[in-house]
């Protein structure tokens, strides 16, 4: 079987390919980038690059399975219309099975919401794809553990509001995606990929005291105080706007959603915030 990974030269998609390496199987795997020379051997590289249509006809060529991670572009519009154009290449291309991967609390939204592609993406390919798979994929613990290391010198975090996350490693989302594409019976299939609790701000910052034996807080601020911090800092507008959008889905729930899924389709269970945050702190 021919597996092909879009996006192979992020995080996501190295952890991806990692973990397909490591399975074995003697399947042949191909890692679709911009950068195609980043690619780690022994997967093949090629380029395909999601604003060029064209190039992803070619680099998704032969493929049986093939997964679609989302760009970091944050332009509006920009990353819904990349999805559709790479959903589109792969059926084409004649892909037998396209997985999504997507984001938790997915629903109907236009733009400029977050999570605007994202709904966009999914239906697009339901409505397209001759065999399909969506991972939505919960906020990254290490992502959670930057916003930590950030905050250890004001000794708090910040919320608009009590909220519950179930943070999950990006390794485990990656080892959650190999074994999806590797496997069998999930066509049709909408999983969540997510850590093993959901967890309350101020459980986060009791648990940030505890790992680091100083005092910690969660603190909740108003949007216009986000914002405003966010741009002190010397966040580009795009970025902010982002920012203060995850955070209102923080509020809204979209995170706050507990699912095995992980532990199904990687063969393990997810790693807890604790442990991720242990070692980002280290």
């Amino acid at each position: 079987m021919k597996i092909g990974v879009s996006g192979a030269s992020g995080q996501l998609g190295k952890a991806v390919l990692q973990e397909l390496l490591g399975r074995g199987g003697g399947h042949e795997i191909v890692g679709i980038s911009r950068t195609p020379a980043t690619v780690p051997a022994p997967v093949q590289g090629r380029r395909g690059d999601y604003d060029q249509p064209d190039s992803l006809a070619q680099a998704y060529a032969g493929l049986d399975r093939l997964l679609i991670i989302p760009s970091a572009d944050l332009a509006p519009g920009a990353r819904a219309r990349q999805l559709v154009a790479a959903i589109d290449a792969g059926v084409r291309a004649g892909v037998g099975h396209i997985v999504l991967v997507s984001s938790a609390g997915t629903r109907q939204a236009a733009e400029p919401a977050v999570g605007a592609a994202y709904w966009t993406g999914e239906q697009h390919l339901m409505r397209t794809a001759p065999r399909w798979t969506v991972l939505r994929m919960n906020f990254y613990a290490e992502a959670f553990g930057q916003e930590v290391a950030r905050s250890l010198a004001t000794g708090m975090l910040t919320g608009l509001g009590e909220n519950r996350v179930a943070f999950v490693s990006r390794d485990d989302v990656g080892a959650a995606a190999a074994g999806l594409l590797l496997g069998e019976g999930h066509a049709g299939a909408v999983y969540e990929a997510t850590g093993p609790a959901a967890i309350s701000g101020a459980e986060r910052a009791a648990l940030v005291a505890e790992l680091t034996g100083k005092p910690f807080g969660y603190v909740v601020i108003s949007e216009a105080q986000l914002r405003g911090g966010l741009a002190k800092s010397g966040l580009p507008p795009a970025l902010v706007e982002t920012v203060v959008g995850l955070r209102t889905k923080f509020i809204d729930g979209d995170f706050d959603v507990v699912s095995g899924s992980v532990e199904r389709l990687a063969g393990r269970p997810p790693r807890t915030l604790r442990d991720v945050l242990r070692t980002v702190l280290a």
